[in-house]
């Protein structure tokens, strides 16, 4: 999972984006039970991998996927303050998503060389985050807006801007997210049904994740 090394870090990250085109999103109550299944996507072929900050103990989960799964990028999501941002740079994140626009953390993100990528809804929110150094900007939650049509909507005004939709993103429209124009998708829910987590059925996340993977791969570069 290399990249130029002539790239910044966020054009490092948008390139793995194009490459990927989507993002585990994790969020769990019980340290065992996220390592198993970030394993379990990586093994349907995902490499992109949020541990959100407000899981149990997300550092000890991130420090443990880091060494166990080399090959993917482990990051984290809902950041929401300047000392839960520090904390996790400390543990080696490798991305950071945040639920909304702070240009504080976006400046620390960016002295870290970090990708940052704030939660937006607006066009107003969108821009800010961007013009403040965002590395893509996370349109979230993007369904409660409009879904596909609401980023295709922003492609006219704001097509420079690559944008991560998340919040109703499903394995079935996923690609057309793409198509729309966003550059990458975050699904949570979708890959992690909950009768396979009480069951502890990791070879149905993997199947998730795989299948997503193969909607996916036509657009990726």
């Amino acid at each position: 999972m290399t990249v130029d090394n002539q790239l910044n870090p966020s054009q490092s990250w948008r390139k793995l984006l194009q490459q990927n085109r989507a993002i585990a999103v994790i969020r769990t109550d019980n340290i065992d039970q996220g390592i198993n299944m970030a394993k379990a996507v990586a093994a349907g072929g995902m490499k992109l991998i949020e541990i959100t900050w407000n899981s149990y103990q997300p550092s000890q989960i991130i420090q443990s996927l880091k060494q166990e799964l080399p090959e993917c990028l482990i990051g984290t999501g809902t950041i929401l303050t300047l000392e839960e941002l520090e904390n996790a740079i400390a543990v080696g994140i490798q991305f950071c998503f945040t639920p909304h626009v702070n240009q504080t953390l976006i400046k620390t993100a960016i002295d870290h060389h970090l990708p940052i990528i704030p939660g937006a809804l607006s066009p107003t929110e969108i821009i800010t985050a961007w013009q403040a150094g965002a590395s893509c900007v996370k349109v979230f939650p993007v369904e409660a807006i409009g879904g596909i049509a609401y980023i295709k909507g922003l492609q006219g005004p704001l097509g420079s801007i690559p944008l991560i939709p998340t919040g109703g993103i499903t394995l079935d429209n996923a690609t057309y997210f793409i198509e729309a124009g966003a550059i990458a998708v975050g699904l949570s829910s979708q890959l992690f049904p909950r009768h396979a987590l009480d069951d502890q059925n990791w070879g149905i996340i993997t199947q998730q994740a795989k299948l997503l993977m193969e909607h996916l791969s036509d657009f990726q570069q």
